[in-house]
This record gives C-alpha cells, structure tokens and sequence, in this order.
C-alpha cells in the first residue's frame, strides 16, 4: 500500500521529515564547504588526479571549440582535430561539448570552467541524495549522508575533475530517487524522472548500466508483482528510456570501439577473477578512497534499512560489485572507476545514522555537546586534507614545460616518444602529436594479456617510419635498459636538453 493512499501514515511520514530550521543551516553551510573544497586553487592545471583522463578531455573540448571559431587558423584546427583523434573514444563528449561552447562565450581556452560545471553536478547529486534519505530516514540522517558525499577527501578530488564521472554520479543518483519515489506511489511522473535520469547516466558513460540497471531491476521486482511487471506500462516506459538513448548512439559503427574496450578490459583480464589476491587488492584500494570503517558500515547499514529504502541499496552495491567483476584491473589500478560507489555508501549510511542519532537524544545535553564536537571534527579533518593535498600539488609551471619541448621538437618527421601521460601534456600544451613507446606499466599489462613480444621485434615494429624518438619519462628510460641501450649505442643525438633527449633515427651512428 502507497502512503498516498493511507492517511494515517502519510501524515506520520511527512511530520518526521519536516526540515528544522538546524537542519537548513546546516544543509547550507555543507553545501557552502562542498563548494569551496572544490573551487579551492581552481585554476592550477589538472595534473593532480588521472591527468591522462583529464588531458584527454581538455584536447577533445579544444577541438570542439575550434570548430565552433569562424576565425579559428585552419592549420591549428587541423592539428587540434588530428591530436584530438589520438585518444579513445567510449562516450559521447557531452561535457567537452559544454566546455567548449563555454570557451566560446568567454572567447578564450579556460579548462577550469570544467570544474566549476562537475562541481555543479556533484552538488546536485548531493541535493538528491539527501532527498532520499530525508524521505526514506529522517532528514538529520540525510545530512549525514550529504556530509559524506560532499566532504570525502577522494570525493573532492574526483568530483572537480574534468571527466563525465561526476555528471555520471549525478544521473545515476537522480534516477535512483525517481525508483524510490515511483515505488511509493507508481506515479508516471517519477518514472519519467527514473527512466531519463538512467538513460542520462549511461548515454554519459556506460558503466553506469550497471548500477542504474541493477537498481531499477531490484526496485521494481519489489514493487510490482511478478505476475503484473510484465504488463505494467510504467515498468516498460522506464525500461525504454534508460536504453534507447544508449543503444542509438553506442551501437552504431562510429562507435564500434566500445566493443574492443570490453574485449582488452573484460575479456582479456578475467582470468583475474580466478586471482584471490585480486579481492584483496581492490578491498585495500577501496579502503584507501572510503576507509574501510564507512564501507563496513554502509553495509550494516543496508541490514537496518527499510524495506522500502532497500531495494534501491541492494540494486547500487550488486550493481557496483558485477560491475567490478567484469573490469577487474581497473578497480584496483583506477580510483574514479569506482566514483559511483561514494553515493552507495553516503546513502547506506543514513540508516545506521539514523539509529545513532536516536540514542543520542536520549542523552544528557553534557554528552549531547560532546557528540556535536565529534561531528565537527568529522568534518573539518577532512577538510582540512583536501585543503592540505590541494596546496601540496602546483603544476603551473607545466604549461610552459611542455610547450618548450614542443617547440624542441623538428618541425618534419614522425616522432615516437617514451613521454608520461600517454604523451597528452606534450599534444595539449606543445601542440605536438606524437606516436608512443610503451611504459613499463603498458608493458606489463600486455603480459596480463598474454600478449607478450621479444624486444627486438617490438622495437623493430614500433620505429618502422619514424623519424626521431623522444624521451621526456626518464625514469622509465633508465629502468627499460634494452631500449636505453638500443637507442643510445645505434642512434645520434638530435638535441637534449632539462627535461627531454631526442634521438635522430635517420642518422644511426
């Protein structure tokens, strides 16, 4: 039975989640903090969190809003289209679109208005959060889980980065209080609001399928009866427009390379499951980004949760544990792979704050005040870690690093390079494409894959036609020893200099 159509209830519910005046303020002044965690040092260059991912969104907005400049010097739209086809494409640019009709209005290449947008998005979700748990808990447990959300020293740093996770969060948060509501009151407006917040999220990134999918299948079965799901019209309705957006655009040709993603990333690694020290390894590493503390308890917390609150729960944490299943290297090797899982365990732990609370208000006001210094050290601690890792990283000299190796390099010839960051800083500063040398790490990883070459055919395969060979990651030169003596005893150099030693590979000594 919907509360709607039970009074009594109703009017229970809807005097237990009544926000105070406290809980505003507090809401506010979360909110407040969120904001300028994130907006913190705004404009130092993204280098310090998956730069590669980062980088790879800033060149693909420059190449948008070149073609969006009537004016733009056909040269470098060329160059930006060229270097901007280097990287791998799994999702439609939606936010390097933005991003770049935003260069546009501001008439100038301002990466950092990337930040202010997710920030936007990750506040957002957090909005939507708390309107789970205020309905579904109390809404002092929802400040609770919004704190978590938007305070987490990782999430902070994700959620500022210029990616489509955080736009991807929002969405999957969004359609989760679209399920919960439409499993209240089976109304087609909140199945609306599910379904396209579901399509919203995977169209921005497809892994979320994988939550929103195992969310909107648990909230349902446990709202409609097996014998009705298959002809209630709402459930087909949602179904239809988490998908259809997704299946348009990925399952045409242009985007082909969604199934060679799957097929290096899935299939070629799942002998990885088979590995118990692979379990271990993604629980310390998510231990590193939540603390292992709120994660246990997120999951006591889906013990304690309401049978109308469960569902959607029990749907995000199998959703996000298949999801780790068939990406296995990525989920201890990647930290914003698992972004989405910082919504379970916020919500998750609404419940058991909820619990909480409760006992302490049946506590003496000494203990009550004591219990207030507690919470606010849980908040400023950290804070103050995302304040203190944000100082700790300065990357303004970068800019200037790379487009002096750029402007190093011969302006004729193919270049391979051994450079960091799969050579994007030195195509987004230096306007320089380049083609790439293994790391040791990209080494290794073709050995997971049971793709393995001798050095000597590598190296022969990799120079055919290229011209000078670059080296800017000089730690992974001096431990790739083959390469470093192959290059040093056979080729001349062209020129060296701080940061970067070029090879002549026409005039071999």
């Amino acid at each position: 039975m919907s509360h709607s159509s039970n009074p009594a209830l109703s009017a229970k519910v809807n005097t237990r989640n009544q926000i105070s005046l406290w809980v505003w303020i507090v809401l506010v002044a979360l909110i407040l903090l969120g904001g300028f965690l994130r907006f913190y040092d705004l404009k130092d260059p993204p280098l310090d969190f998956h730069s590669t991912r980062q980088l790879r969104g800033m060149i693909i907005a420059r190449s948008i809003y070149y073609h969006l400049l009537p004016d733009a010097d056909s040269t470098k739209r060329e160059l930006a289209d060229a270097i901007a086809r280097t990287t791998g494409r799994y999702e439609p640019p939606i936010l390097e679109t933005l991003v770049a009709y935003t260069y546009r209005l501001l008439g100038s290449e301002d990466w950092w208005v990337a930040r202010i947008y997710n920030t936007i998005f990750w506040i957002i979700a957090g909005l939507g959060l708390f309107g789970i748990a205020r309905r579904m808990v109390s809404p002092q447990a929802g400040l609770v889980t919004i704190g978590y959300f938007l305070i987490l020293p990782f999430a902070v740093q994700a959620s500022r980065s210029f990616q489509p996770d955080p736009a991807m969060t929002m969405w999957i948060v969004l359609c989760g209080y679209g399920l919960v509501r439409w499993s209240e009151a089976k109304q087609w407006r909140f199945g609306l609001l599910a379904g396209l917040a579901g399509g919203m999220a995977i169209l921005t990134k497809p892994v979320a399928a994988y939550l929103v999918g195992a969310a909107a299948v648990w909230v349902a079965l446990s709202s409609v009866s097996w014998r009705r799901i298959w002809r209630d019209s709402q459930v087909w309705g949602m179904a239809l427009l988490m998908l259809v957006p997704s299946l348009a655009f990925y399952l045409t040709a242009r985007q082909a390379g969604i199934g060679g993603y799957f097929a290096n990333w899935t299939f070629a690694l799942s002998h990885l499951l088979l590995d118990p020290s692979q379990y271990v390894r993604w629980l310390s590493f998510l231990q590193d980004l939540f603390g292992l503390a709120a994660i246990l308890l997120g999951l006591v917390g889906v013990i304690l949760a309401s049978t109308r609150l469960k569902p959607l729960l029990l749907g995000w944490w199998v959703g996000y544990l298949i999801y780790g299943m068939t990406l296995p290297y990525q989920m201890y090797t990647h930290s914003y792979y698992s972004i989405q899982l910082t919504p379970v365990i916020a919500l998750s732990l609404a419940p058991l704050a909820e619990l909480i609370l409760n006992r302490i208000e049946l506590q003496s006001k000494l203990w009550k005040w004591f219990f207030v210094a507690v919470v606010i050290m849980s908040i400023i601690f950290p804070a103050w870690l995302s304040i203190a890792n944000a100082k700790a990283e300065n990357h303004r000299d970068a800019p200037a690093y790379w487009a002096a190796i750029g402007s190093k390099l011969p302006a004729q010839g193919r270049i391979i390079a051994l450079t960091q960051d799969y050579g994007y800083p030195l195509m987004y500063y230096g306007w320089r494409k380049v083609e790439l040398w293994q790391t040791s790490g990209e080494q290794n990883l073709a050995d997971l894959r049971g793709r393995e070459k001798d050095f000597e055919s590598a190296f022969t395969n990799r120079l055919d036609g290229m011209d000078y060979f670059l080296v800017t990651a000089f730690n992974q030169f001096e431990s790739q020893t083959a390469l470093k003596k192959m290059l040093t005893d056979k080729y001349s150099v062209y020129a060296e200099g701080k940061g970067y030693l070029i090879f002549d590979l026409t005039r071999p000594k």
